[in-house]
Parts: C-alpha cells; sequence; structure tokens
C-alpha cells in the first residue's frame, strides 16, 4: 500500500516538474535525432500522448519518441511543428507566410509527408 502511494506522489512530482522549457528527442529510423522544446514537439498529438506522464508510455520518462519515418520526413515535420507553435497565438489580422513553408517542401516527399503528418495528429 506505500509503494503505490509513493508511486502516485512520484507520478504527481513529475506533473509539476514538467515544464513546456523542456526538451524531447525525435529519433528517425533511419538514426537522424532532433532535439525539439518539449512546447514544439506536443503539437503533434500522437508525441503529445506518448509524453504524457500519466499514459504511461516510456518515453514519457526518457523524453525520446521514436518516429517510424526517415530522417527527412522528421526534419519536415519537426520544421511545420516549429511553425505552427510559433504563429498559433499570431493576431487574426497578421498575415501567416504559408508559402514559406510550402516553398521547403520537395514534391517528391509530398505524399509521404502527408501520411506521417496524418498519423502524427498535426
Amino acid at each position: 500500500m506505500a509503494e503505490s502511494n509513493d508511486l502516485e506522489i512520484k507520478q504527481a512530482e513529475n506533473l509539476t516538474n514538467t515544464k513546456e522549457t523542456d526538451w524531447v528527442r525525435l529519433q528517425s529510423s533511419d538514426g537522424f535525432t532532433f532535439l525539439v522544446r518539449r512546447k514544439v514537439a506536443q503539437s503533434s498529438g500522437t508525441i503529445r500522448n506518448m509524453l504524457d506522464p500519466t499514459s504511461g508510455y516510456s518515453e514519457a520518462q526518457s523524453r525520446i519518441c521514436e518516429i517510424r519515418e526517415r530522417g527527412i520526413i522528421v526534419e519536415k515535420l519537426v520544421e511545420y511543428m516549429a511553425f505552427k507553435t510559433h504563429y498559433e497565438s499570431v493576431n487574426a489580422k497578421e498575415e501567416i507566410p504559408v508559402h514559406e513553408i510550402m516553398e521547403r517542401i520537395p514534391p517528391e516527399i509530398v505524399l509521404e509527408l502527408l501520411l506521417a503528418a496524418d498519423y502524427q495528429e498535426m
């Protein structure tokens, strides 16, 4: 009984110690690693669930998320997450430069990127 109380206390401490300034590591299937702020990574619904301390996933403890995609795809996902996080608090009257992010996507990876973004709930 005391062990379960200790576990609950540790989980509560982890919840309070989780800061938006924490960094997480995203790893691609071909060995590329990207260090990303937790706030940026959590713009993906899938990664948000992985990093949730109450989820019980090992990624919540290790802060390392394996993404089963090629490095170029993970790179473009990270770029989009950063773009989305940066512009989510923009005034409605300001124009968001969507063409900038679209110009950075090579046409040969568009379909693969679309499928990966769908899986990552972006």
